[in-house]
């Protein structure tokens, strides 16, 4: 008998540390935040920053992986050095793997981007938003264009990178901080997916490969030095960490000047290097018979469509291309997308060629989400009466968005710079001085 109630006792507390454990992660109540735009950050986080060592105001900066459809939060320690404080579930983005390229292709935006205070819109119809700052120097140069394509709440994407209104109200607050505490720019990098050996490999052969190739480089970077890499274009390509050695400057469409890379640096790359090589080749082994089908923005919404019950039809949560899509043998997949294209019919067309249509960026649509959201663009002279939009939900069927109106304010944070953001190349920091 006393064991049963031991046992009893033990269910209780177990049950009630579970409790605990979902009350304390729980997302806010958005009824009882008052002032949206300074909203601290939940206590939770805070013990976090503390735990390691986090100043509440030192740097940030966001990472962003389309295929698992994550959001990571990255902050300065007091060593300088950036640790992982929180990762989001992006609730919606739309398009496929693959950098934005023209204004209404549904692409959200790869690469590396630097937002400022007036990247902040504190007035967004979708709760808050941060502008991405596309296109940037690279996008530009390479003629891509599109225009206001945010990170935002309201859970509906065409081009952005759309969250829940909580978590959203969590990422400006982490940026707000970090402004106020001197931070003058908070890099962006958002990558197709995490650049391991075994994800480079399973996607070879898509038509991004070489551009993914070289923001690989700047993902390497941060890995090897847990630092942001400092972000440079010329020759119309993004180069990383380059220390000029000479007489010259980055221009985007320019000859890169004579550049060398800090020596401990580069003996540190090396040997990351090597590891990837490694791995790499052990990967294309793994899949040299195989093909990632990467889904469709309507297959990855099918599998999260539970989501939407006893919500606004606004609300449209996308998946993430690892739960929607798979792996195949060539075979299969070029008897699958033939089926697909030519009605069931056999072309006879060669398996490479079709896997390559199947994952070129859809093509642009004659209304783009980029027109429908010009109103919830930076700060500008006038202010425009919001007007509906629309996107389909996951029945396929059409239904009305509010468009946000011009933001007539932007947040405005204090001009006085971090010291050591602005007075320490990258490469200090890896000298000995």
């Amino acid at each position: 008998m006393r064991l049963k109630h031991i046992a009893l006792a033990l269910l209780v507390a177990t049950a009630l540390t579970g409790c605990n454990d979902t009350l304390d992660t729980a997302s806010i109540d958005l009824k009882s935040v008052k002032n949206k735009v300074e909203q601290p950050l939940p206590s939770k986080i805070l013990a976090d920053m503390q735990a390691k060592n986090m100043p509440r105001n030192s740097p940030i900066m966001i990472r962003i992986f389309k295929e698992e459809g994550k959001l990571e939060i990255w902050k300065a320690k007091a060593d300088n050095r950036f640790d992982l404080i929180k990762s989001y579930d992006i609730c919606a983005w739309s398009g496929k793997l693959g950098p934005k390229v023209k204004e209404g292709d549904r692409q959200a935006p790869e690469g590396f981007y630097s937002l400022t205070p007036a990247h902040l819109n504190p007035n967004s119809k979708y709760y808050l938003a941060i502008n991405t700052g596309f296109p940037n120097r690279y996008d530009a140069v390479n003629g891509r264009t599109g225009s206001n394509l945010m990170i935002h709440g309201a859970c509906s994407s065409s081009g952005c990178y759309s969250m829940t209104d909580e978590q959203v109200l969590e990422i400006y607050a982490f940026a707000r901080d970090a402004f106020r505490g001197g931070q003058s720019s908070v890099q962006l990098q958002a990558y197709p997916f995490r650049m391991t050996a075994e994800n480079m490999a399973r996607h070879r052969d898509n038509p991004n490969y070489d551009f993914w190739k070289m923001i690989k480089t700047g993902y390497d970077h941060f890995e090897v030095t847990k630092r942001p890499p400092e972000v440079n274009v010329c020759e119309k390509k993004y180069v990383f960490n380059q220390q000029l050695s000479g007489n010259g400057t980055f221009a985007p469409a320019s000859a890169c000047p004579p550049t060398q890379t800090p020596p401990a640096l580069a003996s540190a790359l090396t040997s990351y290097s090597k590891s990837y090589e490694l791995a790499y080749q052990k990967a294309l082994d793994k899949y040299q018979d195989k093909v990632w089908y990467e889904p469709t923005e309507a297959e990855r919404k099918a599998v999260v469509a539970n989501k939407r019950k006893g919500r606004d039809l606004a609300y449209a949560p996308t998946g993430t291309s690892l739960e929607a899509g798979k792996l195949m043998s060539k075979a299969e997949f070029a008897q699958m997308m033939e089926k697909r294209m030519n009605g069931g019919k056999a072309t006879g067309a060669p398996a490479n060629s079709v896997m390559l249509a199947s994952t070129a960026p859809s093509s642009p649509r004659a209304t783009s989400a980029a027109e429908r959201m010009k109103q919830d663009r930076l700060p500008a002279a006038a202010t425009t009466a919001s007007v509906p939009a629309t996107v389909a939900d996951a029945r396929g069927q059409t239904v009305a968005v509010p468009v946000p109106a011009q933001n007539p304010l932007a947040y405005s944070a204090p001009a006085a710079p971090v010291a050591e953001q602005a007075k320490k190349p990258f490469w200090k920091f890896w000298s000995k001085e």
